[in-house]
């Protein structure tokens, strides 16, 4: 699962826009009075503005085994966010580490850098090394229900987890990671997990597809 393109929304959008164009100095794109585009890879990230935007997890690629590089220049323009009370996150399971941190709305932000995904270009970490967008957030009351939608639709698969409490859908390229709302909050921070809309394009299997997820609903578009 290739994530394409991905739209949030967002109640801070000037906020927002000074964020990840002046702190993380992410190429901005299409910008105006009610939305803009991040560049970061080969994804896109949009915000929209929305009055009552709630928080959500969203998470990038950045090379393989070059989390050490990426923590020192997250540190350098926003505090980090301690897991078990690391600022690097092992997640054996999965052959990844992971670094957190807030935007401007809340978002739980998260740098994943996967063994064997992509191998750094320079030894030297930036901007221009995010690879793309890697996870998005999907908060619901019915796991399988969602579940069972994505895989008939899409043939995406589980990757860890149960229809109960936390499942993770898609593979190492993409992921929804989606969770029960009335069993689980945000890791690491124990965030409240809201059920924040957004809409997406990825490619699976060679296909496109867009996928909207609203009203605790998940609709796709042809």
């Amino acid at each position: 699962m290739k994530i394409h393109k991905l739209q949030i929304y967002s109640a801070n959008l000037r906020e927002q826009l000074q964020f990840y164009r002046d702190q993380l100095n992410l190429k901005i794109t299409d910008y105006s009075d009610d939305c803009f585009k991040v560049q970061t890879g080969y994804s896109t990230l949009r915000f929209q503005q929305r009055d009552k935007a709630t928080a959500y997890h969203i998470a990038f690629h950045v090379p393989d085994n070059q989390y050490k590089e990426a923590l020192n220049w997250v540190k350098e323009r926003v505090p980090v966010l301690k897991g078990n009370g690391q600022e690097i996150v092992d997640f054996m399971a999965w052959n990844a580490k992971s670094i957190y941190f807030y935007d401007k709305d809340k978002n739980i932000v998260e740098f994943i850098s996967r063994e064997s995904f992509r191998k750094p270009e320079s030894a030297l970490f930036s901007e221009k090394s995010i690879l793309g967008i890697s996870e998005v957030g999907l908060v619901t009351e019915n796991i399988k229900e969602k579940f069972n939608f994505l895989n008939t639709n899409f043939e995406l698969e589980k990757y860890d987890g149960d229809f109960e409490r936390f499942c993770a859908i898609g593979d190492d390229q993409g992921l929804l990671i989606t969770i029960n709302q009335k069993l689980k909050d945000w890791f690491p921070t124990d965030d409240k997990a809201y059920k924040s809309e957004f809409q997406i394009e990825f490619t699976q299997q060679g296909k496109k597809h867009s996928l909207i997820f609203e009203n605790d609903k998940l609709t796709t578009q042809q």
